[in-house]
C-alpha cells in the first residue's frame, strides 16, 4: 500500500516542482541549454541514486536486457519538456497548460489502454471522459 500511495505523491509533487521550474525559465535562455543543464543534473542524480540500488544483476548486465522503450522514452522526454517550456513561453497559464496538455494525453490514452494493454472501459469511465471532454471546452471558452 506504501508504494501505491508514495507513487502518486512523488508524482504530484515531482510534477509541482516541474511546471514551476518550467514556467521560471527565463524566456531569453536558449532552450536547449536549459535542457542540457537539467538532464546533466538527471544524469548526476541518476548516477548517484544508481550507487544505494543494488540489483540482483549488474548495471551492465541490466543495460544489456534494454530494449527500444528506453531511447524512445529520452527522445519522448525531451518532447514533452521542450513541449512544456514553449507552451510556456507561448503564454500558457501555469493553472492551464498543464491541465489541458494532461486532459487531452488521459484522452489519447483511452484507445491505447483498450487496444493495446486489454483495459477495461466501463460506462463510469466514459462518463468520465465525457466531463473532461466538456471540462476543455469550458476551460478554453474566452
Amino acid at each position: 500500500m506504501f508504494l501505491y500511495v508514495f507513487s502518486i505523491v512523488l508524482i504530484v509533487a515531482s510534477n509541482t516542482m516541474y511546471h514551476i521550474c518550467q514556467k521560471s525559465t527565463p524566456e531569453q535562455v536558449n532552450p536547449f541549454a536549459a535542457l542540457l543543464v537539467t538532464y546533466a543534473t538527471a544524469i548526476i542524480m541518476t548516477a548517484v541514486t544508481l550507487i544505494f540500488y543494488k540489483p540482483e544483476k549488474g548495471l551492465i548486465e541490466s543495460i544489456k536486457q534494454l530494449n527500444w522503450t528506453s531511447i524512445v522514452l529520452g527522445i519522448s522526454i525531451v518532447g514533452l519538456e521542450l513541449g512544456y517550456l514553449l507552451a510556456y513561453r507561448a503564454g500558457w497559464n501555469i493553472s492551464v497548460g498543464s491541465l489541458v496538455a494532461n486532459i487531452l494525453l488521459a484522452l489519447v490514452l483511452i484507445p491505447i489502454g483498450i487496444m493495446l494493454y486489454h483495459e477495461k472501459f466501463e460506462l463510469t469511465k466514459v462518463i468520465g471522459s465525457v466531463f473532461c471532454i466538456a471540462g476543455l471546452i469550458l476551460i478554453n471558452r474566452k
